[in-house]
């Protein structure tokens, strides 16, 4: 006979207030000990340089400090544009492809884009964009190029190149949220309400599905205008570089020699929290005012049969700038075996390995780190994610909305306003540090990525298959590990594989936690973007990218593979 219901729901609570525990410990009182040393610093108190008074003096030396304006506007610009931009063409190609393509489908198409590390998807857009990249050798021969022309292109003084990279990066992440909340929403029934009565297809998508699949990409959308705002590895390989955006001139006043530039850095670290805070807000209120405006749009019972050739217009350009990544991503693989390569050649000349094993690199040691880093942090999210989730099953719980939101908490809050913080804080106290302190910090971001992904799959098995079990004598423990975990197999591997990726891309908490003596493949890269050897930069950049791409493969081969014979658990639709 199993346990007692009441004793497997206590077993749950128990479980589920365990997994909260660790969570508040270990993610949500390091962030809020974060801000609060960047905080005391931001104002002036600050023992170790002597100051342990309360001042504004940090705050008038950031803003007297050369380029501070500028930088604060291009954070703004490119943060708001690129999100804006990006959400645009996701909702117009979700409007197009809706009803063409299942999910699932969309996921496997997007999934290189998905797995590519923001710095990785920037180096290669870098290289097809530079003077003597591949746009400017295509166009060399029709123009008359004998040499890479004067034109600035990547790092443009105003952010446009970093605008567009973020756009190619983040739209597929948008679209793939876009689509999955489609199928939430029966949008192939409401189109056909629409259909009858009148209203063209695109018209119809927006004024009917749209407004219903909104709340559900809000938080989302959220993301991405946090990261866009306070994006460095990113900005400091395609954005603009004297002077720079906040973030990264944040980042580089860290680093600065002189002590005394710490607490400047602490208040311009506050004032990027607080600009994301703003721009949140501001989408907020902007939705509030959109939705009020439109109403008597949507009165007036306009039939939109216009609206397609503008959907079709965005969908076009998301196309082209989705082919845009594409060929970023295949730059840097040739990049990274090319030896001779002169302009205005479309092609290498000849080819070489030496960028991959040339002595000393230091690409094995980066790799084993990164490989050991993002394995183990994805472990351990995962781990905890399975915990979270069997605990609120047995408890009989619901999904509760304090919990999602300390789920988003490092989502949301900019990386650059606690990280050197919670540094100060771990040398201050003798806490973690080197390799264990990096692994940590990426488990900050890698576990809420992990529960998003695992989250709704596992909440959408069949309960069915629950209570057969149980009819049959099988306790909770035998449930987890004999029912759930082989059907939820896909999904597991699916949230392993987003793990990896969020890991493998971290550069901050790499950069800060290890105090610059942990290399990995992201820091090296970044590192290496500012040289002039493309083929040891193209050689850590597409290894990389190679990594996310490679856990993505296994998660939908694996379960293929596993489940050929049995019906719905291969994970071909």
């Amino acid at each position: 006979m199993g346990a007692p219901l009441y004793e497997i729901r206590r077993q749950g609570r128990g479980l589920r207030a365990t997994v909260l525990l660790a969570v508040a410990g270990g993610m949500v009182l390091p962030i809020v000990a974060g801000l609060g040393q960047t905080l005391k610093a931001a104002f002036g108190l600050f023992p170790a340089l002597g100051h342990d008074r309360l001042s504004v003096g940090p705050w008038r030396m950031l803003f007297e400090l050369p380029g501070f304006w500028t930088s604060l506007r291009l954070s703004v610009v490119t943060g708001l544009g690129s999100t804006l931009i990006a959400l645009i063409l996701a909702i117009a190609v979700a409007a197009t492809v809706q009803g063409r393509i299942p999910a699932r489908r969309g996921a496997r198409l997007l999934a290189p884009y998905l797995a590519a590390p923001h710095a990785a998807m920037a180096i290669g857009f870098a290289f097809l964009l530079a003077p003597s990249g591949w746009i400017a050798r295509a166009l060399a021969l029709p123009l008359g190029w004998a040499r890479p022309p004067d034109l600035v292109t990547v790092n443009d003084p105003h952010g446009l190149i970093l605008i567009l990279g973020l756009v190619v990066k983040e739209m597929p992440f948008l679209l793939l949220v876009t689509l999955s909340a489609l199928s939430q929403v029966d949008a192939r029934r409401l189109r056909a309400v629409g259909a009858a009565l009148g209203y063209a297809p695109g018209m119809a998508w927006i004024k009917i599905v749209l407004p219903l699949v909104w709340p559900l990409i809000r938080l989302p959308v959220y993301v991405v205008l946090a990261y866009g705002l306070s994006t460095v590895d990113m900005a400091i390989i395609l954005g603009p570089s004297n002077p720079p955006t906040l973030a990264v001139a944040v980042a580089r006043w860290y680093g600065d020699p002189d002590p005394a530039m710490f607490l400047p850095a602490s208040a311009g670290a506050i004032l990027q929290g607080a600009v994301v805070i703003a721009a949140i807000a501001a989408l907020w209120l902007g939705e509030r005012v959109v939705a009020r405006l439109a109403l008597s749009w949507l009165r007036r019972g306009g039939r939109g049969h216009g609206a397609g050739p503008v959907l079709g217009l965005l969908t076009g350009t998301a196309m082209l700038l989705l082919m845009a990544g594409a060929a970023a991503m295949v730059s840097l693989v040739l990049w990274s075996f090319a030896w001779r390569w002169p302009f205005p050649a479309l092609w290498p000349e000849s080819w070489s390995l030496r960028a991959w094993f040339a002595p000393g690199s230091g690409l094995g040691r980066a790799l084993a780190n990164t490989l050991l880093i993002a394995l183990v942090a994805t472990a351990l999210s995962l781990t905890l994610a399975v915990a979270w989730l069997e605990g609120e099953d047995r408890a009989g719980l619901g999904r509760a909305g304090w919990a999602e939101g300390l789920i988003y908490l490092p989502l949301l809050v900019p990386q650059i306003g606690f990280l050197y913080g919670l540094h100060v804080v771990f040398l201050s106290t003798g806490a973690m540090t080197g390799l264990a302190a990096v692994i940590w910090a990426q488990g900050l971001f890698v576990f809420p990525y992990v529960m998003i992904a695992l989250s709704d799959p596992w909440r959408a098995l069949d309960p069915r298959l629950i209570r057969a079990a149980e009819a049959l004598g099988a306790g909770p423990w035998r449930r987890l590990f004999a029912v759930k975990l082989p059907v939820l197999l896909q999904p597991l591997l699916t949230a392993a594989a987003v793990g990896v990726a969020v890991s493998v891309a971290q550069y901050l908490p790499t950069l800060f936690l290890g105090a610059g003596r942990v290399p990995t493949l992201t820091t090296e890269a970044v590192t290496l973007s500012s040289g002039s050897d493309r083929r040891v930069t193209g050689a850590y950049a597409t290894l990389q990218a190679v990594l996310p791409f490679a856990c993505y493969t296994l998660a939908f081969l694996v379960p293929a593979l596993l489940y050929r014979n049995r019906r719905d658990l291969s994970g071909a639709q």
